[in-house]
Order: C-alpha cells, then structure tokens, then sequence
C-alpha cells in the first residue's frame, strides 16, 4: 500500500489525471454534522440521499479523483469479506464483516451513480485509485489456516478501513461538492468505528 499520504495521494491523482469537472459551487456557511452512525447502521445512512443525481458542473477535479479512488477501495474491501465469510469463527466478526458488507454495497452504488455525471475527468480518474490494491494482504487472507483466518481478517480489513478513513477525513478538508463531503463524513466515521471494533476484539 502507498505511503503518500491521503491528501498527498488525491493532490497527485488529481495533478496526474487533470481531471476537472467544472467551477466549484459556493458552500453554505454552515454545514450540518451527521450524526455518527454505527458500522452496522451505517449502511441506511450511506443510502440518504443515494439516489440524488450530482451535476458535472458541481464537483471539482478532488471530488472525482476521490470518488473514483473510493469506488476501487470499496470493490477491494468487499473482496475481503467475501473471502472471508465462510470461514470467519467469531459470531462478532461475522456480523461485523456482514454489516461492512452492506454498507459498502450501498456505497458503492451511490458512487457509481454519480461518477458518470461528472465529467470526463472520471473515467481517468479511475485508473489511478491506488490506494486498494493490496494484493499481498488478499493473498494473505486467502492462504490463512482455518485457526487464523479470524485474525487475520482483523489485521487485513483494520489496515484497509483505516487508508479509507484518512482518505475521507482528507477530501472533508479539501472536496468541494457538498454531497461528495457529506459522503467522506460518513466513511470517516464508520471506517474508524469498525478499525476501532475489529482492534478491540480479543
């Protein structure tokens, strides 16, 4: 996995891809905080506003480049559950992953649903999100013994929520869709409640 940072890595993605999807719309003064949501309650949060079409002309090049980056991590981490689930023990861990799971789905498809309005800066976007592709920790979990395999989905699925919660809590600071931010806040807080959940589980 990189170790550019989170912000480091949208800016280079961005600078890279040239990707830009139109002037940036004024943000209100005051923004309204979700309230934190639960990972196993995250999945109807994440589906709010899901359906909401997002204009081209309303994101900017950071919007994208995140979007598009998110769209892979979200496609890896549902390898690693799935990957996992039958074999997973721990009746916590197995909810746990369920609840990733969907939330994730849900997420995925917001985001593919807005990523085709914005603008031909998405599809190169694309191709440069590569902040997910851990092959190494795939691989990892796919050859664990049946004793290990809780642990290590633990250790694998910890590291891969944690660069998504640095990504989100990042594009917060610099995004400038308003919908697109709403979305990193939410990921934010559930990807740091489940890397909290999955360090926490004996």
């Amino acid at each position: 996995m990189p170790r550019r940072t989170p912000l480091a890595f949208l800016v280079a993605a961005l600078l890279l891809t040239g990707a830009c999807a139109g002037p940036p719309t004024s943000s209100p003064s005051t923004v309204p905080q979700p309230t934190p949501t639960s990972p196993a309650g995250s999945a109807a949060a994440g589906s709010a506003g899901a359906g909401s079409p997002i204009g081209a002309d309303s994101m900017s090049g950071i919007d994208v480049v995140f979007l598009s980056t998110m769209v892979g991590h979200s496609e890896r981490t549902l390898q690693i559950v799935r990957l996992a689930r039958d074999r997973v023990r721990d009746d916590a861990l197995r909810t746990l992953a369920a609840a990733v799971e969907a939330t994730e789905a849900d997420e995925l498809a917001a985001m593919r649903g807005w990523l085709p309005t914005a603008g031909p800066g998405a599809s190169a976007a694309a191709h440069h999100h590569d902040g997910h592709g851990d092959d190494a920790a795939l691989d990892r979990l796919r050859t664990a013994p049946d004793a290990d395999v809780d642990r290590v989905l633990r250790e694998v699925l910890a590291d891969h929520q944690r660069w998504a919660a640095d990504l989100a809590r990042s594009q917060v600071g610099v995004g400038r869709n308003e919908q697109v931010r709403d979305l990193a806040r939410r990921i934010e807080q559930s990807r740091t409640a489940e890397v909290e959940m999955l360090r926490g589980t004996p």
